[in-house]
């Protein structure tokens, strides 16, 4: 179904749409359509509707879905396009990488550095709680409903013994709690550390989901944050989300102080490559 908007419905907070005339008289100027157009699809991009790397439909179906000219439409995509929120080219207009000149640093900084890996799950116990309590509260059935089929993904993906899909469904799942948790701040700093985890910046995914139980004990955690956010139990889904986070904390240090012992071990063998005579 088109989403249906006529210049007549179409809207701006432009305070330039307001001009003043002596004695106090306000007159109000009608907005400009390519405005309007370009303020809607800002305001999408910002609620997350629509998001980095995904393509708007071609210019003459987009134009006929939001009932307005080729013209004013290709003026508001340039207007936009020159605040980096879209990129066009002759593959067609997608959603900006907006959100790159913050991770891509981040991704170098953050590499391979133990502390940084501390602080990041003491910084996720905190948000993850936090959006969990708002998102159990703050839940539309819309919300609720896309937060059902992606648990029963997690089920589906951890049933067929699928560790590629369980991992994409529960990075999918964070996601659907952010945006259910509708604050705006909260959805685009997440979705940059989000990027990072999907990269394995922070840690080794791999690593985590091949130790022995930790599937099936992850599997029970987000069945228990899905299940409190859709009863709308908000102390449960925080401290759900918080003990999520406090047990995957715990095993990727158990993880790097196993490896650690190995290359001790290791070293010990072959002492004897530094020793004379050896």
């Amino acid at each position: 179904m088109g989403i249906m908007l006529h210049q007549s419905r179409l809207w701006t907070s432009n305070p330039a749409t307001f001009r003043m005339y002596p004695y106090g008289g306000l007159m109000i100027r009608p907005a400009k359509l390519a405005d309007a157009i370009a303020d809607y699809i800002e305001k999408m991009i910002l609620e997350g509707v629509l998001r980095p790397g995904e393509k708007l439909a071609a210019e003459r179906e987009l134009s006929e879905k939001l009932d307005v000219s080729r013209p004013s439409l290709r003026e508001a995509l340039d207007k936009l396009q020159g605040k980096g929120l879209l990129e066009t080219s002759k593959a067609g207009t997608v959603v900006a990488q907006f959100l790159s000149p913050l991770s891509r640093p981040l991704a170098e900084l953050f590499a391979d550095k133990p502390r940084v890996t501390a602080d990041y799950f003491e910084y996720r116990r905190i948000i993850e709680g936090q959006a969990a309590l708002l998102a159990a509260t703050r839940a539309t059935d819309v919300d609720r409903a896309a937060l059902k089929e992606c648990r029963e993904r997690i089920r589906r993906a951890h049933d067929l013994d699928d560790p590629t899909e369980e991992s994409s469904a529960d990075a999918d799942l964070h996601l659907l709690v952010y945006e259910a948790a509708h604050n705006v701040v909260l959805l685009h700093v997440m979705r940059v550390f989000s990027e990072l985890l999907r990269n394995d910046v922070l840690y080794n995914r791999n690593q985590l989901y091949r130790r022995f139980g930790v599937l099936d004990q992850l599997l029970k955690h987000h069945l228990a944050i899905a299940d409190a956010i859709l009863s709308g139990d908000g102390k449960a889904a925080e401290k759900a989300a918080s003990d999520h986070m406090k047990y995957t904390f715990e095993t990727i240090e158990e993880i790097r102080r196993d490896e650690a012992r190995v290359e001790v071990s290791l070293r010990r063998v072959s002492r004897s490559d530094l020793l004379a005579g050896g």
